[in-house]
């Protein structure tokens, strides 16, 4: 959910859930236009409603997400010799060198 503010009262907030929201005008006050069609008139400049959506949605997305662990940087590398499709015989490396 998303906090915005009613156009005649800057104090009074209310909460929305943006997937609810279909389009933003700004004619110079913001128009909110639902799925639903309902228009509701916010306080809140088009930027700033976009910008709360951005971070509504980018907080769900990450609880959502697992987290991946950070590649550490002194982990030892080990080379892998041999060739797909290749059985890779000690002995028999040996002989073709």
């Amino acid at each position: 959910m998303i906090r915005l503010r009613r156009l005649g009262s800057k104090s009074e907030t209310y909460y929305l859930n943006p997937d609810l929201i279909a389009s933003i005008e700004s004619t110079p006050d913001t128009v909110l236009t639902l799925t639903s069609h309902t228009k509701l008139l916010v306080a809140d400049s088009a930027e700033e409603v976009v910008a709360a959506i951005r971070t509504w949605r980018a907080s769900v997305l990450s609880a959502a997400l697992p987290k991946a662990r950070a590649p550490r940087g002194d982990a030892a590398l080990a080379l892998v010799r041999g060739a797909a499709g290749e059985p890779n015989h000690p002995e028999q490396t040996e002989d073709k060198r």
